[in-house]
């Protein structure tokens, strides 16, 4: 520790030595008057009414930047530069603000973007579905695996399932599922490499919903840390009407018997 005082004593000495040495260089400069300097823990601190056009307050002045210049041409230029570098700085702020308020709005597609981007999900809207049309069918021994989005889906027609939200269409929309996978029946079996392109699936919307509830706890003991989040997923509730690309057996149909046949063959039962 003594030690550590007295390295501390010497430097200060050292730099109130060669801060008295500086102020006595500066005063040999002719038309110079130190009354607006002062000398504070060993440095020197010029008064700014002093001409900026001196050599050596140029020198100290862009020392601070780490810009050393001889001329005042060159400093004024310096000068210059760095108001124009400073404007250019705040125009690009500017422009990246501008450009963080457009994308929080929301962005506008075209139809052929809708198009596409539904495309690439799994799905073709048709439009809305009329109160003319009924679409829903008997129960059919068929089924098919469907990929929407990056979920994969074994459906059949009645039947309903609950995707991730679905852009661009409203409910009572008719879609079609194209990226079908399988078909599958009792007679044969269709594999897609990696899609059927000839099979569709039809759908309508039902409804956009939300999932349950889902609790983000965090927690760092000892550290009086805890973090309470909550997240709901939104959903697309999906009826399935129709699947095509793949023969349908016909449904085989047992007529019910008669009263009469069925009363004959009680009293037959009977009497044996």
């Amino acid at each position: 520790m003594a030690s550590l005082r007295c390295f501390r004593e010497l430097s200060r000495r050292a730099t109130t030595v060669y801060s008295i040495i500086q102020t006595r260089s500066i005063s040999s400069f002719p038309g110079i008057e130190l009354s607006g300097t002062s000398i504070s823990h060993g440095t020197v601190i010029p008064n700014r009414s002093l001409s900026r056009n001196l050599t050596w307050y140029s020198l100290w002045y862009r020392s601070q930047d780490r810009r050393f210049s001889s001329n005042t041409n060159d400093t004024a230029e310096d000068e210059e530069s760095s108001e124009g570098e400073d404007e250019d700085d705040d125009d690009e702020e500017g422009e990246d603000f501008e450009d963080s308020a457009e994308m929080e709005v929301e962005r506008e597609y075209s139809p052929a973007e809708k198009v596409e981007e539904a495309a690439e999900i799994g799905y073709k809207v048709m439009g809305p579905l009329k109160p003319s049309e009924r679409l829903f069918k008997p129960y059919e021994p068929v089924f098919a695996i469907v990929q929407i989005g990056s979920h994969q889906f074994k459906v059949s027609n009645g039947d309903s399932i609950f995707t991730e939200k679905l852009k661009f269409c409203d409910i009572n929309d008719k879609l079609e599922l194209t990226k079908v996978l399988l078909l599958g029946s009792a007679s044969q079996t269709i594999i897609g490499r990696p899609i059927l392109p000839d099979a569709t699936v039809h759908a309508v919307v039902e409804e956009h919903a939300l999932d349950e509830k889902v609790l983000i706890f965090k927690k760092k003991r000892r550290k009086n840390y805890r973090r309470t989040r909550g997240h709901r997923q939104e959903l697309t509730k999906l009826r399935i009407t129709d699947i095509q690309g793949i023969e349908k057996p016909e449904p085989k149909i047992i007529p019910k018997p008669s009263k009469e046949c069925v009363t004959e063959q009680s009293k037959a039962e009977l009497v044996a």
